[in-house]
């Protein structure tokens, strides 16, 4: 079965399938593998530091002919970010987490489809108001940062608010049940991240694909401690979902002094330079439960189409008994 939607369509691409664009994660090997597959790939492009894009942007367009897109954080970059991106012309730029309007319409001039993602409805009319191509309505269950709304009731509000700009589902799509899923909810495709990130091609440290295997999703959890105890940055309306840990634990509902005594995180810092994944981060979506193993990009793109067909196939057969 194909799935040809108004996204598929848009760009085009052969299967309603969006690598999201984790930063620092989704480089140039792993978006041209999801793209090669028929899928769109993206960058992950993050903060827009200059080495790292120019390193991977180089690459995802050395790997593919196919479409392919970067995401930022709209919140920490800035004008040179986005035009180092243009200037690889990606086929659709990605913003999330703040105001797209400062680099909408540069997106849009260089011949790029602006992508922007909302986590509530007030920025699902932002994106609308910004002249957005498409929109991804980013449910709270979704690894990484993200807002408060769960999936399945907030993808098709923002369908119905703005319609007919197509709308990709994400938060907690781990295969191809949640592909179909979104499909039915009215969303023209899915973007899809935890997946992705237990795969060959993504830049994950030593030891979290085995933890994303392992894990299940009531061992995820909303926090802002360790944006914290790293420094982030963050704005405080985005908590992000990571796997549970000895930090979040110990500094749990305890933020205020986390933020305002530095030296208590300077053993954070040593032990997360060692790679030590009971202290730093590791992002995952409530999806976890739904990761066996991994595996080539290209396979779970196949593994998600084909478990959608069956999906609906099923639905189909119970609707005739």
């Amino acid at each position: 079965m194909t799935f040809s939607t108004a996204f598929t369509e848009l760009l085009p691409v052969r299967h309603p399938v969006v690598c999201a664009p984790m930063g620092g994660i989704a480089g140039g090997a792993l978006a041209a593998a999801v793209s090669n597959a028929g899928g769109l790939g993206m960058v992950g492009g993050g903060r827009g530091e200059p080495d790292w894009l120019g390193r991977e942007l180089s690459l995802v367009t050395e790997s593919t002919d196919e479409p392919w897109g970067v995401g930022f954080l709209t919140w920490a970059i800035g004008p040179q970010a986005v035009d180092q991106a243009l200037a690889h012309a990606p086929r659709a730029v990605l913003l999330s987490y703040g105001d797209p309007g400062p680099y909408a319409a540069r997106v849009r001039d260089a011949g790029s489809l602006l992508i922007v993602q909302a986590t509530d409805m007030d920025e699902a009319r932002r994106a609308l108001d910004v002249g957005a191509d498409v929109i991804v309505a980013q449910g709270t269950e979704g690894g990484g940062h993200g807002g408060r709304r769960a999936t399945l009731p907030f993808v098709p509000a923002v369908v119905d608010l703005v319609g007919p700009v197509p709308v990709l589902a994400a938060g907690g799509i781990a295969d191809g049940r949640g592909l179909a899923a979104a499909l039915v909810l009215g969303a023209a495709g899915a973007l899809v991240g935890t997946r992705f990130q237990a795969s060959h091609e993504a830049l994950i440290a030593p030891g979290v694909g085995e933890a994303l295997v392992k894990a299940r999703g009531e061992d995820t959890e909303r926090n802002r401690v360790l944006d914290i105890a790293r420094e982030a940055g963050w704005p405080d309306q985005y908590t992000a979902r990571t796997l549970r840990n000895r930090t979040l634990e110990e500094w749990r509902d305890r933020e205020d002094e986390l933020r305002a005594a530095p030296e208590t995180r300077r053993p954070y810092r040593e032990a997360a330079a060692r790679g030590d994944l009971d202290v730093a981060p590791v992002w995952a979506g409530e999806g976890v439960d739904l990761i066996p193993d991994l595996r080539p990009a290209a396979e779970i793109v196949a593994a998600l189409l084909a478990d959608a067909e069956a999906a609906v196939g099923r639905a189909s057969e119970r609707r005739q008994l």
